[in-house]
């Protein structure tokens, strides 16, 4: 299939902007398959203590290496409902690869943290910068160097990114990623985020929130809005690094755990010792990075994708940048309206046809490279199928040209919009990204004075004393990596929809994050240069007036005498000490610009 020339223009420039880089990664890579399955270089020692635990039958296969062995990455825990699931997982992978006369081993576990336990709270100034932590704990798993092949169990927005990484580091090894699903709709979203604004105005109480709240996220799985972890599904099956239709399926189900089983038996199919091996590195090269960005935008899929896709690009020797996201958003049809950018949930989305009806339509209309390696074979175009439950076995059969609700999915000839659903800001304020699929189009310009603050504490108590109650563009800085870790601030969510259904022309400039389920308010983010590295964003006062102008890609301070000021050195000491904070010192100091992927790496 032939790809657009726009399309095409921005893959040609990702490939020569990364020749050197990429040629580095690939003669890395290439040096680790020369070597072989790694277990054979292990000195009998180094052996015994691999397998001293396994079962008697495993131990005799592990001996002997003439098969594969699985290594399993899992990000269990019980404390992220997405994840939770996990726990059953090692043992159906055990159970498949003993029915392929292989073995599997939970090679390292890596830490999860919900965020939507930490919204607003100082555990969120880890969340970032635990995603490197994440693939440093695959690494060590990893490192044992007994494995022919991976897979990796996670679901949510930091440990996904994390996990690329750290497989892509291990880029010789083959890798299929297995997801949990979501959990089944609860409460509506409409409803939910009523109750929440509701709440912001004080019209309800705190028991009214957490009922409603409780009655949204209520069972194992991931959240259902269309938020980071869901969009981390929907990018890794347009990057072809899970199997075809496996994103939302909900737990707990008979398809869910066949399509686990088909995972584990993929992944070792695909291992060095068969005829088709696949070793990572050959699936995530420039065409797949591009299928995401697509992707991303096709859906109006997270803003943090636009900080996690530069660092998991990266690890695989790709550079890209926010021009390159820009440049792809404008060519790039809205297809999906998911909340926080519709009324529907994932489950409804899937069930109107989902990922493989989008993936169709995008193949159909040219913006998708086919000619790609995935886990399930090679080209996209077999993420247009969906799996199908027969006797306890998956088969995938061809699902792109059903039927489908228009008000959920469109077909290309008739999009949402005509262009994606990101858009990168610039000027003399610097950089900075935009969700801009939720935005009615008579809010993509917002011009107005500023109210600056340095946490969000302090906007809901101007909120709340009234002092908000007017046109205003909400700037809160000292939010960067460097700062504090570049928590999300989705906790203003609610109090700024509250003022902008008042009537006021309202704005939030920060360089900090959204959650993925930033939405209807506009949302200048990921500001860069950051406030702590003396951005022009650490110069502003109250009164000065911004201008936020999503049509033209600006972000302006309309007195240019500002940027002559000296630069605002606030106390920041209250950032580093409690939960966990104190540890991430080093972290934060080699942490780079949110605008080359807020990587330590």
């Amino acid at each position: 299939m032939t790809v657009q020339d726009a399309i095409k223009r921005v893959t040609d420039r990702i490939r020569e902007r990364s020749a050197k880089t990429r040629a580095a990664y690939n003669t890395k890579t290439d040096r680790a398959i020369a070597q072989g399955p790694s277990r054979t270089h292990l000195t009998c020692g180094n052996l015994s203590h691999a397998f001293a635990a396994s079962c008697p039958k495993d131990k005799v296969k592990l001996a002997l290496g003439a098969t594969p062995n699985l290594g399993i990455i899992t990000a269990y825990n019980d404390m992220v409902s997405a994840h939770q699931p996990y726990e059953r997982y090692p043992d159906l992978i055990r159970d498949v690869a003993r029915s392929m006369n292989a073995t599997a081993q939970v090679a390292g576990g890596v830490p999860a943290m919900c965020d939507g336990v930490t919204q607003g709270q100082d555990g969120m100034d880890i969340s970032l910068l635990s995603r490197d932590l994440i693939a440093m704990s695959a690494s060590v798993g990893l490192s044992h160097n007994v494995f022919d092949s991976s897979v990796y169990l996670g679901v949510c927005d930091k440990i996904v990114p994390g996990l690329v990484t750290a497989a892509a580091t291990f880029g010789h090894l083959p890798a299929v990623f297995v997801p949990a699903g979501p959990m089944p709709s609860g409460l509506g979203n409409s409803e939910k985020a009523s109750i929440r604004q509701e709440y912001a105005k004080g019209k309800v109480d705190r028991e009214d929130l957490l009922k409603a709240e409780m009655a949204s996220y209520h069972s194992s799985g991931t959240c259902t809005f269309y938020g980071t972890a869901n969009s981390n599904q929907m990018l890794m099956e347009f990057m072809g690094l899970q199997l075809p239709g496996s994103s939302f399926i909900n737990p707990a189900s008979g398809m869910r755990d066949a399509i686990t089983k088909a995972a584990a038996k993929r992944a070792l199919e695909i291992t060095m010792m068969g005829d088709n091996f696949t070793p990572f590195a050959h699936i995530l090269n420039e065409q797949a990075i591009v299928n995401g960005i697509i992707g991303l935008n096709a859906t109006g899929g997270s803003t943090n994708l636009l900080i996690h896709l530069i660092a998991m690009a990266k690890s695989a020797g790709i550079i890209i940048t926010w021009d390159d996201f820009a440049d792809i958003s404008e060519v790039t049809p809205l297809l999906a309206r998911v909340y926080p950018n519709g009324m529907a949930d994932v489950n409804h989305f899937h069930a109107a046809g989902g990922l493989k009806v989008v993936i169709g339509e995008l193949l159909r209309g040219g913006w998708l490279h086919s000619d790609v390696k995935t886990v399930a074979g090679d080209g996209i175009e077999l993420y247009t199928q969906e799996p199908q439950l027969m006797n306890d076995d998956i088969r995938w059969v061809s699902g792109a040209d059903q039927e489908i609700d228009d008000k959920l999915i469109r077909r290309f000839e008739n999009p949402f919009q005509e262009k994606g659903g990101l858009k990168r800001l610039a000027g003399n304020l610097g950089t900075a990204v935009m969700k801009v699929s939720a935005v009615v189009p008579e809010r993509h310009v917002i011009e107005a004075p500023i109210c600056v603050f340095h946490n969000q504490g302090d906007v809901k108590n101007s909120f709340q004393n009234g002092e908000l109650n007017k046109d205003v563009i909400v700037v809160v800085r000292y939010q960067g990596p460097k700062a504090n870790g570049m928590p999300e601030l989705h906790n203003l969510t609610p109090i700024l929809a509250v003022l902008q259904e008042r009537g006021f022309k309202v704005a939030l400039v920060t360089d900090g994050r959204m959650s993925g389920a930033s939405g209807k308010v506009p949302a200048a983010i990921h500001v860069s240069p950051e406030a702590l590295d003396g951005g022009p964003i650490s110069k502003l006062k109250n009164g000065d007036v911004v201008r936020v102008d999503a049509a033209k890609g600006e972000l302006e301070i309309l007195d240019p005498n500002v940027l002559t000021r000296e630069t605002t050195k606030p106390d920041l000491s209250s950032n580093y000490v409690g939960t966990g904070r104190e540890l991430f010192t080093a972290l934060r100091e080699a942490v780079g610009t949110a605008e080359t992927g807020a990587t330590t790496f």
